[in-house]
């Protein structure tokens, strides 16, 4: 059975939208992921923007809980039911029906449709829910409805808001296999499992904690996929379910080892996480040092730490893609069309790690032996720092250990390492501003886009908002206006909101869009009121804004033209002087790759082709090859723009009306964002003609400069002078330390000195080609660092040793070979010491040895 599309079918047929599933990444400052099924309607529920019609919906929503508040990644793997990625069905009325019709739906569907044994069911309700009792004991005796209070049975949004108690629904799944002293219905075990919680939202707690009934209470249900579907077949673990078992099955065919699972803790793991890994890279995260993709990171590294316990010591999760594709692409068909480059991303990611994994292993098992129960927050943070181990995989390594680490120190320590690099968290989400948007939409609805036909509008004033977005009638100095119709551009899509000038009122300094609504930030010399009708002239600008965001659609399709078909939009901007773009690419690109996109790009440019703006439906576009970008939200109806038959996308921006309009496309930088993206920036239209002038002067300046009009010829004769004194200075050098002496320990030529100039690598080369038995180490002082260097020749001292022994009192750190070894320091005015100490170090070891 598919369960996913039963449920979706059934509240369908009871007449519910079927809504996609949003997004991971939330339209909500104080979550890091989506992680609740309600997330993507949060702002209906709290009535920030209107219900929608008809007011009741369903979905089946990805949610991920690895971070933040909402945290399961430490269970995850070591329980029957905890994921980092998971699906949640849900239904949902928005002030229509409420707990009678949401009963009656639950009972119906889990009884006729998923077929699940009545006797089996329990129901619970809050200790105060009289009514949910009693609409349930038209279904379920009254002997198997429970009551229990707020703590299990009451859910609210925050501290204020919508709130109101719950109903949940349990199977019991045997006493034969559960029959522990919490097995029992209200304890801890997991013999009678909870499979849907239906949220009565019928009040509102002020900030004094009063509840208040709510004019419209509202339902609001939850039901894991991952839990019913085991419910379905019959087992005790999600992880048993046909939904991981694959995984499980494919993990056990790469580590050549078969799936046990008393001891299969590593291989639920790894079938978790390429979950949420796959979908969050699908989504456009990427890894990073921080934020969702810093989350990414942890995930994919715990999975292949696990990886490493099962044997498995070379890049495996990219592996699993073509089956979790098999399990979960036919429902979300972006994993499939995004293969190959999660693939890409995914592969490198475990190639970094693996470099690195050995060796931090050894340093946990070194720092274990020595630890009774508190593992040390200073080598933690090393894993963290040298080998990119997570806290919490270094936790989790420690819990199999029945042992804890000093995350106080750990902290402390991450805490000054941010404070020198003077680091900063890009926080979970970006923060919106909300206001009276909601009234603003009822009264008026969105107000119409015209700048697509014209720049210039005569137009009413219908709605001003002051700074703090609270609505006035009138407006002295600053704020934001709404037009019955609007001009002007609201930023979206990397396209930067227009600016523009309010006759004989003052300026608009920028559009932007909130829930719907395009709304104007203005500066005003004479104020404004609600009715007044204006003359509204869009700023030139938006002509070179136009520009560069058509050449970003061009330089899309020259990217994927030349780089391959995995390359995909991971983010824009487009201003009146420049653009940016990031795309999903897995290295650096060459310069003759550059070359060929630039150079691409301008021939499109040169083709003089028109561009075509078609409305047709969401699905008539894909069908047409238009490209869309995950996230973006399609209404039923889209624009899809056409640049001959090179680049089709969907976009509701603005564009030239014929590529020639463009002008020169110059690229000017291509840098790396995170792991697997990189990113252009170009210039056209006016800022091309800018560019190139800057260029010309540039090479007229550097002529001047090198006396040669040939600025090459003067470049290698610069070169050629620059050869010259630095052999000068490499004679003079060679000069520097031919008074170095040694002293002879144990038959050992023992020499430790300080050379001011010089290459001191080539010097300890030609000290051990002139002696039989040497141990050199050499101090150096350049731009304020030490650098260290030690070679040993037919001596027992280990230069690696050495020098690791001595760069920390000099404020370093560094190895290498037994003969040969380097490091740097910070500290020079600890050299005499650190030489003191090395020549002490000799001694011990050569008078031990001898």
């Amino acid at each position: 059975m598919d369960v996913r599309a039963e449920f979706l079918n059934f509240f369908k047929q009871k007449g519910h939208t079927i809504v996609p599933s949003a997004p991971l990444v939330p339209d909500d400052a104080t979550l890091l992921f989506v992680n609740a099924g309600m997330v993507p309607f949060k702002s209906i529920f709290t009535g920030e923007i209107p219900r929608p019609n008809p007011p009741r919906a369903t979905s089946c929503q990805t949610c991920i809980r690895a971070g933040g508040k909402h945290n399961d990644l430490d269970n995850v793997g070591y329980t029957a039911r905890h994921h980092t990625f998971f699906e949640m069905l849900g239904n949902f009325s928005f002030g229509d029906y409420f707990k009678e019709d949401a009963i009656a739906n639950a009972w119906e569907f889990v009884t006729k449709v998923l077929k699940l044994p009545e006797e089996k069911l329990w129901v619970t309700v809050h200790d105060s829910d009289d009514e949910a009792e009693t609409l349930w004991q038209r279904h379920v005796p009254l002997e198997r409805i429970k009551r229990f209070g707020d703590k299990d049975n009451f859910w609210q949004m925050g501290d204020v808001g919508p709130c109101g108690p719950c109903s949940e629904i349990f199977i019991d799944q045997g006493a034969e296999h559960f029959h522990g002293p919490e097995d029992h219905m209200g304890g801890d075990g997991d013999r009678f499992l909870e499979i849907w919680n239906l949220v009565f939202m019928q009040y509102y707690r002020d900030e004094k904690g009063v509840l208040t009934p709510l004019p419209k209470p509202s339902i609001d249900t939850g039901m894991g996929l991952e839990r019913v579907v085991a419910v379905c077949e019959g087992k005790q673990s999600n992880y048993d379910s046909t939904l991981f078992m694959p995984l499980i099955n494919k993990v056990a065919e790469l580590c050549g080892k078969p799936y046990h699972y008393e001891e299969g803790a590593s291989y639920r793991v790894i079938a978790d996480h390429i979950r949420s890994v796959a979908f969050l890279l699908a989504q456009g995260i990427n890894f990073d040092k921080e934020g969702r993709g810093y989350v990414l990171r942890r995930i994919t590294r715990r999975a292949i730490r696990h990886g490493y316990l099962l044997g498995i010591k070379e890049p495996f999760m990219y592996k699993l893609l073509d089956t979790l594709n098999d399990l979960m692409g036919e429902h979300y068909p972006y994993l499939i069309e995004k293969k190959e480059a999660i693939s890409e991303q995914i592969r490198l990611e475990e190639e970094r790690f693996l470099t690195t994994i050995a060796s931090g292993l050894e340093l946990f098992e070194k720092e274990l032996s020595q630890t009774q129960k508190i593992f040390s927050g200073a080598v933690a943070f090393k894993l963290y720092d040298t080998f990119g181990f997570p806290l919490d995989l270094t936790q989790d390594m420690l819990r199999e250990k029945d042992m804890e680490a000093d995350v106080e120190k750990f902290d402390a320590l991450m805490a000054e390492q941010k404070q020198r690099s003077k680091a900063s968290w890009k926080g979970s989400g970006d923060k919106v501003a909300h206001g009276d948007f909601k009234i603003l939409l009822e009264r008026f609805g969105a107000n119409e886009f015209t700048g697509y036909t014209q720049t210039q509008d005569h137009v009413s004033v219908v709605a001003l908002l002051d700074d703090d977005f609270t609505e006035v009638q009138r407006l002295e100095k600053s704020g934001w206006v709404m037009f019955h119709q609007t001009p002007f551009y609201a930023q979206s899509g990397g396209q930067c909101g227009d600016s523009g000038e309010i006759s004989g009122y003052g300026e608009v300094l920028d559009t932007k869009k909130f829930f719907d609504l395009n709304l104007s930030q203005v500066a005003l010399q004479n104020p404004l009121e609600v009715g007044d009708k204006v003359d509204v002239v869009v700023d030139s600008s938006r002509k070179e804004i136009e520009k560069h965001h058509s050449a970003t659609h061009l330089l899309h399709r020259a990217l994927r033209e030349i780089l391959g078909e995995h390359v995909a939009q991971a983010g824009s901007s487009v201003e009146k002087d420049r653009l940016r773009f990031d795309f999903s690419h897995p290295k650096a690109m060459s310069e003759e790759e550059i070359a060929a996109v630039e150079a691409r790009v301008n021939a499109m440019i040169f083709s003089g082709v028109d561009a075509k703006t078609e409305i047709m439906s969401v699905e008539d576009a894909k069908n047409s090859g238009a490209m869309a970008l995950f996230g973006e939200k399609y209404g039923d109806e889209v624009r899809v723009v056409s640049f001959g038959d090179v680049s089709v996308e969907l976009c509701g921006g603005t564009h030239v009306k014929n590529v020639a309009n463009i002008g020169s496309f110059f690229i000017i930088k291509e840098s790396g964002v995170s792991s697997g993206v990189r990113r252009i920036e170009a210039v056209c239209g006016k800022s091309a003609y800018e560019f190139a002038t800057t260029l010309r002067n540039t090479v007229h300046k550097a002529e001047d400069e090198l006396k040669n009009k040939d600025i090459f010829v003067g470049i290698n004769r610069q070169k050629k002078e620059i050869v010259r004194l630095k052999q000068e200075i490499e004679a003079l050098s060679a000069n520097v330390g031919k008074s170095i002496e040694a002293q002879t320990i144990q038959g050992v030529d023992v020499i430790v000195e300080r050379l001011d100039a010089g290459d001191i690598k080539a010097k300890i080369d030609d000290v051990k080609n002139q002696k039989d038995s040497v141990a050199i180490i050499l101090f150096q002082v350049k731009n304020n660092k030490v650098m260290i260097a030690s070679g040993v020749k037919n001596a027992p001292i280990k230069a690696g040793a050495w020098i690791k022994e001595i760069a920390p009192i000099v404020g370093g750190g560094g190895g290498g070979r037994d003969d040969f070894a380097q490091a740097g320091g910070k500290d020079p005015s600890q050299i005499d010491a650190a030489k003191k100490a090395a020549l002490s170090y000799a001694k011990k070891i050569l008078q031990e040895d001898a």
